[in-house]
């Protein structure tokens, strides 16, 4: 099964098509805190011809749909949606913590894997997961203290943009802790793996934010004037 995996929720554009024997077949990132949506389909049409796959032969879509950026996340589940529709195939969605943690399971004396995103405001996104990759809890919103306080006295081992402040939190606490990946977005080729092992059932392209955004329109609807 070819498969196209798209991330925007994130500070980065990136995606990847993987293949039918699941090798990568062409993958770009490109870092970004703005500007998704004027680069997100320009790079797609990039992949499809450097892996000379058509988005008529894939047979899924992949979309990380957070934790994230608010405006990224819906970018990237609508360009996934609609070339879903036009390829008539099914679109799942991704967890943005569980593709951060995903190049860590299985590795050997891992205790505690913890995917976090900085939330801004000193807060972050946090979910844990066993090192054969069993979720600990679902995905949580919190500040830094209480997020590393619910993983427990450790080993952690952290990744993904949170990574540094969650492990300086829980060295301050006395918990053994080790980032082994802070990167700003999860590795597309990871986020691929996942969708292809998704049952599109039930992990819809639905977006995941756990907070409202951070710009909310004014109070009486309307735009303030000048005179």
């Amino acid at each position: 099964m070819k498969l196209l995996a798209i991330d925007t929720s994130q500070a980065a554009v990136s995606a990847c098509i993987m293949g039918d024997d699941g090798a990568i077949l062409a993958r770009e990132t490109l870092p970004m805190a703005r500007g998704h949506a004027e680069a997100l389909l320009p790079l797609l049409e990039r992949l499809s011809k450097a892996a000379a796959v058509p988005f008529s032969s894939l047979g899924r879509i992949a979309v990380v749909v957070g934790p994230g950026s608010f405006t990224g996340i819906r970018i990237g589940i609508a360009a996934g949606r609609a070339i879903g529709l036009a390829a008539g195939v099914p679109v799942v969605g991704v967890s943005s913590l569980a593709a951060f943690a995903a190049p860590l399971i299985g590795r050997e004396g891992a205790g505690v894997i913890a995917a976090a995103v900085d939330a801004k405001h000193g807060q972050v996104y946090v979910q844990g997961f066993t090192a054969k990759g069993q979720p600990l809890a679902p995905p949580r919103i919190t500040n830094v203290r209480d997020a590393v306080r619910t993983l427990g006295a450790g080993p952690l081992v952290f990744a993904g943009s949170g990574a540094t402040m969650m492990a300086i939190e829980a060295w301050s606490l006395g918990a053994q802790a080790e980032v082994a990946g802070e990167t700003i977005t999860p590795d597309i080729g990871f986020v691929a793996r996942l969708g292809a092992l998704a049952d599109p059932a039930t992990a819809p392209a639905r977006p995941y934010y756990l907070k409202p955004p951070d710009a909310k329109p004014p109070a009486n609807g309307a735009i303030a004037r000048t005179a």
